[in-house]
């Protein structure tokens, strides 16, 4: 698809082809937008055709930024907290 479609594409709209708006992008964004809407990451790793789910996890979590937040209240959603408090706001303990 992309010789055929993409590039002519990024010509018209006076966007260089370059490899930072390739297709490439276009599907390193598809794959981050997922993640972020909570899909399966063995799933999108099948999808996207990667053997190893763990490399599309180190490919793509960096760009879920609400990912912590999610925890977050999926935590206080199953186990509940204080009201205005959350389990994440606990320090957590180094062992030495």
């Amino acid at each position: 698809m992309e010789p055929l479609v993409w590039k002519p594409a990024l010509v018209r709209a006076d966007v260089p082809a370059t490899r930072d708006n390739g297709f490439h992008a276009l599907r390193h964004h598809f794959a981050s937008v997922l993640l972020e809407q909570g899909v399966d990451i063995r799933a999108l790793a099948e999808f996207l055709g990667h053997a190893d789910p763990g490399f599309t996890l180190r490919t793509y979590t960096h760009l879920m930024p609400s990912s912590r937040d999610r925890m977050r209240k999926a935590i206080d959603d199953t186990w509940g907290t204080n009201p205005g408090a959350s389990a994440l706001d606990v320090p957590s303990r180094e062992i030495s």
